[in-house]
C-alpha cells in the first residue's frame, strides 16, 4: 500500500454531499423562480440578494457552567427546521418613512373623550 489513511482523515469533505443535495433541489427550483422574476420585470442591473429567514440567534449571556445540551453560546445562529430562503429586490424596494398628519388633518373615527375626574 503506498499511503497511510488514518481514521481522523477524511477522503470527502462533509460539504460535499450538502452541495450535492442542494445541486438536486436547484434543478426542481429553477425554473420556478426564473419564471417568477421574468413575471415581475427584474433587471439585470437590480441590486438582488439572498436571505435565510426562519432563523435565531441566541442573546443571553451563559455562564462557565451552563449546560451545552440545553443552552446556546452568546450569538449562536440556529437554524430552524421551517427556515425559508428570501430573495430581495433592494433596487426595486425604496425605503420612505411614513410621515405625521398635517396640523389639523387628524380626525379619528371615534373621538378621544376626555373624562372629567373628581
Amino acid at each position: 500500500m503506498n499511503g497511510k489513511l488514518d481514521p481522523e482523515e477524511r477522503v470527502m469533505s462533509l460539504e460535499l454531499p450538502a452541495y450535492r443535495k442542494a445541486c438536486a433541489v436547484m434543478k426542481s427550483v429553477s425554473s420556478d423562480i426564473t419564471d417568477t422574476i421574468s413575471k415581475l420585470g427584474w433587471d439585470c442591473y437590480d441590486d438582488v440578494v439572498v436571505e435565510i429567514g426562519g432563523t435565531q440567534v441566541s442573546g443571553i449571556h451563559q455562564g462557565e457552567n451552563y449546560n451545552k445540551k440545553w443552552a446556546a453560546p452568546y450569538g449562536t445562529r440556529k437554524y430552524n427546521k421551517d427556515a425559508f430562503i428570501i430573495i430581495k429586490n433592494r433596487t426595486r424596494s425604496p425605503f420612505e418613512p411614513s410621515k405625521p398628519f398635517p396640523e389639523g388633518e387628524f380626525k379619528p373615527r371615534h373621538p378621544y373623550e376626555v373624562k372629567n375626574e373628581t
